[in-house]
């Protein structure tokens, strides 16, 4: 249907623009004589299909403009929600809880945003008059109103004093603290509306927003993780870091921050709830005490974690239930500071009402659309955030790849830039909650890991398992193996994998200190069945690997009184992955030109005789190894072990 295909169309275009858009909201709609299409609730215009769209009988929702409901706003807005489900055609869809506006208006498109140059006017102290001024007496304006019914028959009421004054249908209608309806029988006319609109609205600004180049934050790694176990007391919380211009001005400036001390728009509750924590302490020690004692209190004030957190030289952070949610605060507070910034054109800022707000915390409407923005996946390894070095391919990338099921939030480290990005954008679209990064690290490299950790911790806010994973293998013999080979290979295996426990106990420790008794973070080296007996023609690697368990056993006698665990887990051979087969230089090849196997002449050969060594005649996979690393993570009774996954290969005696 074509006019279906322009709804999606139009719906996406602005849906893709965060000056138009936050957090999927807003809504769009096409009519006929007898159907309306609107946006479902929990669908993003940004990707919206038809599938989006709700379906409903115009004919059932016309009543609903006479009919008498009760005068109890919880049984109102009830009786309200269950006419629009009678009125839906599609019934496994729930309509936008602004669908009678959108019927209303008899225009063929509607499309509702909140833009934020719109909304910088709307949430401004001269809303109505400087509307009129710029766009003229006609301009149709709706003073705050409790959105769902109330707000339709307030917008009902304006529509039909507009149709009565001037013998027409009035284009927009603009909604103090709420955004703007646009609407039109032609997409392309609603385009040129809104383009007048912003190109009046952009002339008008005094002072441009900041720039937003993201700056670095002071001390994050010293005092986020530990920010994070404060807010975990009820389970595990995901944080996020954003810093820029217009950040520092509102956290560096105690009273620029007085306009952002109550939400502009109920998005802003939805998302962030109401009640938000600022701090200004100069240093990581008296940060983290002020933040010990005002994060409780804020719990026992309000009987909910905050969602929004300021501080002075970090930014931004965001709290919440996955990393997908933290994105979306993190998007809709930012937009709120931008609405604040650009309100002072128009008067100064003019937030909602403690009543409004309170109206909108309570809704029915915007708990739903609050519990669709926090699904989680419930994997064994939930809001876990897990950095893994070299995991842009091969083991690394597939216990990734397995660990991001079962709900993760994954860091691949890696050297390789360009598959490291490659990797991460695959294996972000198997996510639901939670997030892969990708951070360039050489793992030789001490700033190279302490790069990595702050953008952990930056991204996630925090670490809970490391997992060292990045290594070489390189066979030879004595005769073969130069003094310059054996460096490279047990610098990135041996000396790698101190290196990275060094950087990351650090982080481990100030989460521990912080977090309830039963938290325990992970230390997980990526070893080898070489790790646990020798092996021919390559003792470069083997050495290393031996040398890691006594690493492993150190580190976990010294880390144990922090609640930290240090194991390892000893793969058999993955066969399938690139170490063994890369037809270039993997270890079947290296090994038939080494003469590691006697009288092999064909890499199957190579195979085959490694397979003969297996009594489970198998290799190990990713997968394999992941529930190792599950069961390691899991289990709060031993540290200091080797996990022989091997297929029966090596056993311990």
């Amino acid at each position: 249907m074509k006019e279906i295909e322009q709804l999606i169309e139009i719906s996406q275009f602005y849906g893709r623009d965060s000056r138009y858009v936050i957090a999927g909201g807003g809504n769009t709609s096409y009519k006929n004589a007898d159907r309306i299409w609107v946006k479902a609730s929990g669908a993003s215009l940004a990707t919206i299909t038809e599938e989006g769209f709700a379906v409903l009988d115009r004919t059932k929702l016309r009543p609903m403009s006479e009919k008498k409901y009760s005068d109890d706003v919880a049984q109102r807005e009830e009786e309200v929600k269950n006419d629009l489900a009678a009125a839906t055609l599609t019934k496994d869809k729930r309509p936008s809880v602004e669908t009678s506006m959108h019927n209303i208006i008899e225009y063929a498109f509607v499309v509702h945003l909140h833009p934020t140059l719109v909304n910088a006017l709307m949430c401004s102290k001269q809303a109505e008059s400087g509307l009129k001024k710029l766009f003229g007496e006609k301009a149709l304006y709706v003073e705050y109103t409790d959105p769902g019914y109330v707000l339709f028959k307030k917008v009902e009421e304006k529509i039909k004093a507009f149709r009565a004054a001037y013998n027409e249908e009035p284009h927009v209608i603009w909604l103090q603290n709420h955004g703007i309806f646009v609407a039109a029988d032609a997409i392309e006319e609603i385009g040129n509306i809104y383009s007048d609109i912003f190109g009046t609205l952009e002339k008008s600004v005094q002072k441009s927003l900041p720039s937003d180049e993201t700056l670095p934050s002071r001390d994050v790694e010293k005092v986020i993780p530990a920010v994070r176990m404060m807010l975990s007391s009820n389970g595990l919380k995901t944080l996020k870091v954003r810093n820029n211009a217009l950040i520092e001005f509102f956290s560096e400036n105690v009273e620029n921050r007085q306009l952002i001390v109550k939400p502009f728009t109920p998005d802003e509750i939805v998302y962030g709830k109401s009640n938000y924590l600022f701090f200004d302490s100069d240093s990581e020690e008296t940060l983290l005490r002020e933040a010990g004692g005002k994060i409780p209190f804020f719990i026992e004030k309000y009987g909910y974690h905050p969602h929004v957190l300021l501080m002075k030289g970090i930014g931004l952070i965001a709290a919440g239930l996955n990393a997908r949610q933290c994105e979306t605060i993190l998007d809709v507070f930012e937009d709120a500071m931008k609405v604040a910034y650009l309100s002072q054109s128009f008067g100064g800022a003019h937030p909602m009402t403690q009543t409004q707000i309170d109206f909108i915390d309570h809704w029915e409407v915007e708990n739903y659309r609050r519990s669709v923005s926090t699904a989680t996946s419930n994997g064994r390894a939930e809001n876990k955030t897990i950095v893994i070095t070299g995991a842009a391919q091969g083991f690394g990338e597939g216990i990734a790849r397995c660990l991001v099921k079962e709900g993760a939030n994954i860091v691949v480290a890696d050297l390789n830039e360009e598959t490291g990005q490659k990797t991460a954008g695959e294996l972000n679209t198997l996510c639901n909650g939670n997030r892969v990064v990708f951070v360039k690290t050489d793992v030789t490299n001490i700033s190279s890991l302490e790069r990595l950790v702050q953008d952990a911790v930056c991204s996630f806010g925090a670490i809970d398992c490391y997992i060292s994973n990045a290594g070489v293998l390189r066979a030879g013999s004595l005769d073969e193996m130069s003094p310059e080979t054996f460096d490279f290979v047990t610098r990135i295996n041996y000396y790698g994998y101190f290196y990275g426990v060094k950087v990351v106990s650090r982080i481990l420790k100030l989460q521990t200190r912080f977090a309830p008794k039963d938290y325990y973070a992970d230390i997980i080296q990526i070893n080898s069945k070489s790790g646990l007996r020798g092996s021919k023609a390559n003792f470069a690697y083997a050495g290393g690997k031996f040398g890691g368990i006594g690493l492993t056993q150190s580190f976990a006698l010294e880390l144990a009184p922090f609640r930290i665990k240090v194991n390892s887990i000893c793969p058999g051979n993955f066969y399938e992955g690139p170490l063994w087969s890369n037809p270039e230089n993997g270890l079947f090849l290296q090994y038939l030109k080494a003469g590691k196997v006697p009288g092999a002449k064909t890499i199957e050969d190579v195979r085959q005789y490694y397979l003969s060594q297996v009594p489970m005649k198998k290799g190990c996979t990713p997968a394999d190894v992941t529930r190792g690393v599950l069961y390691l993570m899991e289990q709060c009774g031993e540290t200091g072990q080797a996990l022989p996954i091997t297929g029966g290969q090596v056993m311990l005696s």
